[in-house]
């Protein structure tokens, strides 16, 4: 019977995507604290750039740690406990992420048979993580059977095998999306000097980078369908927020580095205006309006 040594809270958010989103918004506050110092319509300008700029960053980062790059909800009426017939209506929740998978269990209502069904279970498959030892735990503290039976979908024994295949396009896709965090970080460095092009060229392989994480978690969909099944409904999965949102940010990375390398070949100076780099005419052309001569010179003829 499901039995923890403590009491169980329910899952809301993982604390490494905190951590990343409040890392990223000191760097946003700091930035508008002194954004008053900045004259003209170059306020406007660094504003623009910097918080598109840390989105395009925290996106990269916290879409590693989140857990909905593929999901699937359904509702069924199943059996909660080992070695009992007692029928409960629930919602069952996957929810697959690039360092595991989340099992979800919440009753409808959340008591039920004298308990309260509020369930959220992680498998990790990461490198330094063992699936089958998690799965093992899970069977020892006696998890309700939707959420092992969910689970052992994607054990390595499993007759659907589709672990292997899973925790592949999840490492190439996380190892991916490091690479573009790191041309991303390149990118910012270059717009920071007089090379702005080369900036724009970063942003097109940062938006590559983050294609080709989606394409490689997308080849999950080549393994065979395994379904998972309670009673007469099946629980069907598709792509979840994180994969769209990494896609969007993609392709802003492109049509930012698009529009960079365009206005370096057909308008440097709006381009140069945009990034604050633009010298003043009135300073470039300025002549001095008064000559002081040493007399002790003057006098030696010199």
């Amino acid at each position: 019977y499901p039995f923890y040594p403590q009491q169980r809270k329910a899952y809301v958010f993982d604390v490494s995507t905190i951590i990343v989103i409040v890392v990223f918004l000191t760097f946003a506050c700091s930035f508008l604290l002194i954004i008053p110092g900045i004259r003209g319509r170059a306020r406007l300008y660094w504003m623009l750039r910097v918080l598109l700029s840390l989105v395009v960053g925290v996106v990269i980062v916290a879409v590693q740690f989140t857990g909905d790059w593929e999901t699937g909800w359904g509702t069924a009426n199943t059996s909660y406990k080992s070695f009992s017939r007692a029928l409960v209506n629930a919602d069952i929740g996957l929810h697959v992420g690039l360092a595991g998978v989340n099992v979800t269990l919440l009753g409808n209502p959340v008591n039920q048979v004298n308990e309260t069904i509020n369930y959220n279970e992680h498998f990790a498959w990461s490198f330094d993580a063992d699936y089958d030892h998690s799965y093992s735990e899970g069977l020892e503290k006696g998890l309700p059977s939707p959420i092992l039976y969910v689970a052992e979908k994607f054990t390595t024994q499993s007759p659907c095998s589709v672990h292997r295949q899973y925790r592949i396009s999840s490492h190439y896709a996380s190892a991916t999306l490091w690479v573009a965090f790191c041309t991303w970080l390149i990118s910012n460095i270059l717009f920071s000097m007089p090379v702005l092009v080369y900036g724009g060229y970063m942003l097109l392989v940062t938006g590559a980078f983050m294609i080709f994480s989606l394409l490689s978690f997308s080849t999950v969909r080549n393994c065979l369908v395994c379904p998972i099944q309670f009673g007469t409904r099946i629980l069907h999965t598709g792509y979840g927020g994180s994969f769209w949102l990494t896609l969007a940010i993609g392709l802003l990375c492109f049509v930012a580095g698009i529009t960079v390398v365009a206005l370096h070949y057909f308008n440097l100076d709006l381009l140069k205006t945009f990034f604050d780099l633009r010298e003043d005419k009135a300073e470039e052309y300025q002549e001095m309006t008064e000559v002081y001569v040493n007399p002790h010179f003057v006098n030696k003829g010199l």
